[in-house]
């Protein structure tokens, strides 16, 4: 924690970071030469106001985005907390750093992102922040993808033929590539018109639209049943365990 029990500056914090990290590589190859090892943690700073460690702060984000670069330079896979809020509840607060942590972690290559679904730091999982993050890391993976040339798309003739009829709409190319193209999220992201809103006889808040969507996937979700190999395996494992514990 930056400011308590690491040093204030942010380099600083990355430097004592390190040292654990390469302490406990250390002891785990002693242990086990060769075993994999994931570089990451969960470092933040610390608010002098409240004696926390936020994790939605973008000084806490910003520690984790250097410390990927230290464990790629290490040639390591690596892990962090992101894309998770401080905030206690389904707010405006919750979406500003879910989305700005998601978003960063992306950008930034990190291989494990732990977070989704977080509430009040790593104390909360909440089910119903898990639906939004689904979409703000549907979002995060769209960014991902990048723009991409497509072959015969922007073509001299498809502009011709849209100038006559003075719109893309009814192209078959916009019908063909529109999903590919655009990230479509669920209903619960309001993205109709004022006036389509106006007329809306019953006003729903995120939060409502996200637990009723909860409650139908609860309700509906049927588990895919193991098949018989997974299942000896799973049961020679829990008896190995159990013989041995």
């Amino acid at each position: 924690m930056a400011g308590a029990t690491s040093p204030i500056t942010l380099y600083g914090t990355l430097i004592q970071h390190a040292a654990e990290n390469l302490s406990g590589i250390v002891i785990n190859q002693l242990a086990k030469p060769g075993a994999p090892v994931i570089y990451g943690g969960s470092p933040a700073i610390f608010d002098m106001r409240c004696a926390t460690p936020p994790m939605g702060a973008i000084e806490s984000m910003m520690i984790d985005c250097g410390y990927k670069q230290i464990g790629k330079y290490l040639g390591l896979p690596t892990h962090t907390y992101m894309g998770l809020s401080d905030s206690k509840d389904l707010d405006g607060q919750m979406g500003v750093e879910s989305g700005i942590g998601a978003i960063l972690a992306a950008l930034g290559g990190i291989n494990v992102v732990a977070g989704a679904g977080m509430l009040g730091s790593e104390n909360c999982q909440s089910l119903e922040k898990l639906m939004i993050d689904n979409e703000i890391c549907g979002m995060a993976w769209r960014l991902m993808k990048g723009i991409s040339q497509r072959d015969k798309f922007e073509t001299g003739e498809m502009l011709g033929e849209c100038l006559k009829t003075g719109n893309f709409l009814g192209h078959l190319t916009t019908l063909r590539l529109f999903k590919e193209e655009q990230y479509i999220p669920k209903l619960f992201m309001d993205r109709t018109s004022i006036e389509a809103w106006m007329s809306q006889k019953e006003k729903r808040s995120l939060k409502e639209k996200v637990r009723e969507d909860v409650e139908k996937v609860m309700r509906d979700y049927l588990p895919a049943p193991l098949d018989n190999d997974t299942q000896k395996e799973l049961s020679e494992i829990w008896i190995f365990y159990k013989e041995n514990l």
